[in-house]
């Protein structure tokens, strides 16, 4: 087995988790795999992976490996695939990350249309809204809405979303319609917790064209989007929505929008990824895709 494939055959154990795994996914013999593994350590002169009964787990030294074959690997797939007589059509394995609903209500009912454009691509899909470390985990690009502070990646903006100020009928009805923010003194809100940090973030409205934020009294916070939304519709306090979120829920009378004149600022919406010379074909047709589809449904503005 050369280099190339004692390569491959190391990332499938590592994402399959366990060579019984990886040889059942390549369609090898298991005794192959574990030469092939051994095979590296032998000629690298380092210990790849920790190896239990039950599962493998990454060295240090393996850690690093791993990273790196990820990124040749892509490499030699682009550079293959750019002299093959399927060169135009870009392929290998591309994994993403998105948020929750933007997973599970945009992109994957869209995606028939991705694999008809690109059938030689086969995508991993991440839906999560925690911090997803793009390097380490082998990630190819994501997709997150809100402020940025992450340095070591290429940030690209698609958008702003458009948010807005919402309650449940129900709980309107019990604490009153607040007609102006200084009337939120007296109600409730649904805290949102960042899930990386843990920060709650304060009640934020715009006033001349300026951001305004105030602190109100909430009983419980929110680390998931989802959760957020379901708090809100079982009458636990006012939330703040992207208003693709709300818009349904609004049609269905399960929400009313309040304080429409003092809505909290639109949140950016953008696509990462790592540095690299070379973006890999297959993360530039992705990023295309995605980003003409969420500036369609999500409605974003410039």
């Amino acid at each position: 087995m050369d280099r190339i494939q004692a390569m491959r055959v190391f990332a499938s154990v590592v994402d399959a988790g366990g060579f019984t795994r990886a040889a059942q996914q390549l369609q090898l013999p298991r005794a192959t795999v574990s030469s092939a593994v051994q095979q590296l350590e032998a000629q690298l002169g380092v210990r790849l992976l920790h190896r239990t009964t039950r599962r493998v787990q990454l060295t240090l030294d393996g850690s690093g490996f791993y990273e790196r074959c990820q990124q040749l690997l892509a490499d030699f797939d682009e550079i293959e695939a750019l002299f093959s007589q399927q060169g135009a059509s870009p392929r290998g394995r591309l994994r993403i990350d998105v948020p929750g609903p933007i997973g599970r209500q945009v992109l994957a009912p869209a995606l028939p249309d991705f694999f008809r454009q690109y059938p030689d691509i086969e995508l991993e899909l991440g839906v999560t809204d925690r911090p997803v470390d793009l390097i380490q985990e082998g990630v190819d690009c994501v997709i997150r809405v809100g402020q940025l502070s992450e340095s070591r990646l290429v940030a690209r903006r698609i958008g702003m979303m458009r948010q807005g100020n919402y309650a449940s009928p129900d709980y309107l009805a019990r604490q009153g319609v607040p007609a102006t923010p200084q009337d939120l003194a007296g109600h409730q809100v649904v805290n949102y917790a960042s899930p990386a940090s843990g920060k709650v973030f304060g009640w934020e409205y715009q006033l001349d064209g300026e951001r305004r934020e105030l602190a109100l009294q909430g009983r419980i916070s929110i680390n998931q989007v989802e959760t957020y939304l379901a708090c809100a519709l079982a009458g636990l306090g006012l939330i703040q929505l992207p208003r693709y979120d709300a818009e349904p829920h609004v049609a269905a009378g399960r929400l009313a929008e309040v304080l429409a004149d003092w809505p909290p600022p639109a949140m950016p919406v953008s696509v990462l990824y790592p540095h690299r010379r070379h973006l890999s074909r297959r993360v530039q047709v992705f990023v295309e895709w995605a980003s003409a589809l969420l500036r369609e449904r999500l409605g974003l503005l410039d």
